[in-house]
């Protein structure tokens, strides 16, 4: 595939910066091994990222805000389409709260994160799964709703203010703790007990902690499904 064919993807990060980092790495990994032959190691994804500053957003976030997010978010969608972004990624979970906001204005698809986890839900045969991530993606309904309306159950941790925490105090900090570690995979375990056949990392952080071979249940880290996705449809395999 010749580059000026391969649609251009506009990122929006910064939410965290450990992730945005991750999604480049996977979107330009998944573009190399499809491509395949000799040339492959030359061939990079066509991507515009847009890194916003995520402390203004989080305190929006602790307000409850979404209007403030929203036109966040958007500016930034705005800054990516007109640098000519054909395809564009929210790279945090969360932020997806405002997604119904930005299809309203921005003139690109923007590629929904669960939409592309729960493709490989149904794919695997998941009718239960568990969701870890913040605490506005695991109690609010604009995520979880949405698996819930494509037929699967959502289970939620008991913990849910202990998981937030990590995610916000240490993992969007760059801090990884073994500690940490050791609670969400202790978390997983209970979910497990009351009939989760899969998790879903729905933070993009998580996956700096917990890996597929951790867990005995199957591992929807959303980060590398939402990059993978995209990559795809870079490519015209949607």
């Amino acid at each position: 595939m010749k580059e000026e064919t391969m649609k251009i993807i506009g990122l929006i990060g910064g939410m965290s910066f450990e992730s945005t980092l991750t999604y480049y790495q996977i979107i330009n990994e998944t573009i190399r091994e499809e491509l395949g032959g000799l040339h492959s190691a030359k061939i990079s994804a066509r991507i515009i990222v847009d890194s916003i500053d995520f402390a203004p957003l989080a305190k929006a976030q602790e307000k409850d805000d979404w209007d403030f997010c929203a036109r966040l978010m958007i500016d930034s969608a705005r800054r990516l389409e007109k640098a000519g972004a054909e395809l564009i990624l929210i790279g945090a979970n969360t932020m997806h709260i405002v997604y119904e906001e930005m299809v309203k204005v921005i003139n690109v698809p923007i590629l929904h994160i669960a939409d592309a986890t729960i493709s490989r839900l149904e794919k695997d045969g998941i009718k239960k799964v568990a969701l870890l991530g913040t605490k506005y993606t695991m109690c609010k309904d604009f995520y979880k709703k949405r698996i819930i309306d494509a037929g699967i159950e959502v289970l939620l941790p008991k913990r849910i203010d202990e998981v937030n925490a990590i995610i916000y105090d240490e993992l969007c900090k760059g801090v990884v703790l073994n500690q940490s570690k050791e609670k969400l995979l202790k978390i997983i375990a209970e979910l497990k007990t009351q009939g989760a056949q899969g998790v879903i990392l729905g933070c993009t952080e998580l996956d700096l902690l917990v890996k597929p071979e951790d867990s005995d249940l199957p591992v929807y880290d959303t980060t590398f499904i939402h990059s993978q996705e995209a990559a795809y449809r870079a490519l015209g395999k949607e």
